[in-house]
């Protein structure tokens, strides 16, 4: 698969929530994970298992999401995605009790393909948007 083919499938199966144990397929053995937040960058090592109960924890609080990717652009074995994720509060997140009301995640990411894996990406995630809504819908 090319790197375009490898990223497309793994927002389908994976990032989507469908499949997540299937991140196994699709990612190195262990993927350096760069969080870019505005203060500071954060490196961490996933293993696709670790991705994977990561997703799931994300169905677990936002429901079955939809996922929209916005802008998909494919550079060598680099491939960019800037996505709009929309679920549903129904778990508890950073300690906010579930609303039932709609959360909405814009986020953006480069991934770096590496013998036909994810080997490496570097994420952004709006996170102060994700926290204002959880504010204000606890609010309501």
């Amino acid at each position: 698969m090319t790197p375009e083919q490898i990223v497309k499938k793994f927002f389908e199966e994976v990032r989507s929530g469908n499949h997540p144990d299937y991140a196994a397929e699709l990612m190195a053995d262990q993927v350096l994970a760069h969080q870019v937040i505005s203060e500071e960058e954060l490196t961490v090592i996933r293993t696709p298992k670790e991705y994977a109960d990561h997703v799931k924890e994300m169905v677990e609080a936002y429901g079955d999401f939809s996922l929209e990717i916005q802008e998909f652009m494919v550079q060598d074995h680099k491939v960019y995605v800037r996505w709009k994720q929309v679920g549903t509060h129904i778990g508890e997140v950073d300690e906010y009790q579930p609303t039932n009301l709609p959360i909405i995640e814009i986020a953006s990411a480069v991934y770096r393909i590496k013998d036909g894996k994810i080997a490496e990406y570097w994420i952004q995630i709006d996170r102060a948007g994700i926290e204002n809504q959880l504010k204000r819908n606890q609010s309501n």
